[in-house]
């Protein structure tokens, strides 16, 4: 196991939905963020290291929808992964920082709409108090000392 997979499972561990997806938004940034500074410096392995991350992240990203319940919310996030995407590979072809660096401020974008989302859900989460739990009690049979005497023991 790597050491990227060791700290994407210490993360999932102890993170709420929300916070394991903004993190994977920050690592996309990140990679976009990395991958830029290299096009500037022209170190190519190190752009295409940093894309190829970026891109594993949107496939994982892509995946969980996929395994969600889908709706509107879902169609318009994997809409925006196959233009960023298509982005991304556009920027590596044509070799742009311009074009990498508007993907991520996008990335960060909706990063933002995540963690506020998260906030609010915070903020409107009270604590839930349970009414005590209602049992059903059952009249006791009459006593039956023929069954008393059947069940009885000694050691």
């Amino acid at each position: 196991m790597s050491p990227m997979e060791l700290a994407y499972r210490k993360l999932a561990a102890g993170t709420s939905g929300f916070g394991l997806l903004i993190a994977l938004y920050d690592t996309l940034a990140g990679d976009l963020r990395r991958a830029a500074e290299a096009q500037r410096c022209n170190n190519i392995e190190k752009r295409c290291r940093e894309m190829n991350h970026a891109l594993l992240v949107i496939g994982f990203l892509e995946d969980r929808l996929a395994r969600g319940s889908g709706g509107a919310l879902a169609d318009q996030l994997t809409a925006f992964y196959r233009s960023l995407r298509r982005k991304l590979i556009e920027a590596q072809a044509k070799r742009s920082v311009e074009l990498i660096e508007q993907q991520m401020a996008l990335v960060l974008e909706i990063r933002g709409q995540w963690q506020a989302k998260e906030f609010k859900c915070e903020l409107s989460s009270e604590p839930e108090i349970l009414a005590p739990a209602q049992t059903q009690r059952y009249p006791a049979p009459p006593p039956d000392q023929t069954a008393h005497a059947q069940l009885s023991w000694t050691a």
